[in-house]
């Protein structure tokens, strides 16, 4: 049996470990920006997202970006219960 390793929560993030989610390589045939927005909202708390997302726009990122089925991250959050936060956050950015 393969070891995991255990949950963190409360952990500080870095910038450098934040920042590192815009080099994430997509699947291919994946929207560049949708596939890092959608890697760090599956992994990243929503104060941890928000200063992605500062990061994301300041680089020129496409926030509206959408995946191969033609939705938008905010599209696909809006479904997700308690993901009120992040649904802030895409809005306000957007």
């Amino acid at each position: 049996m393969a070891l995991s390793q255990p949950a963190t929560f409360d952990e500080t993030w870095s910038d450098e470990r934040v920042a590192s989610y815009l080099s994430r390589d997509p699947v291919a045939g994946e929207n560049a920006d949708f596939h890092v927005l959608m890697t760090a909202y599956k992994h990243m708390r929503a104060a941890d997202f928000q200063r992605l997302l500062v990061m994301f726009k300041a680089a020129g990122r496409d926030v509206q970006a959408r995946n191969q089925q033609g939705r938008s991250l905010l599209e696909i959050v809006r479904e997700h219960p308690q993901s009120d936060a992040f649904v802030k956050l895409l809005s306000d950015f957007t």
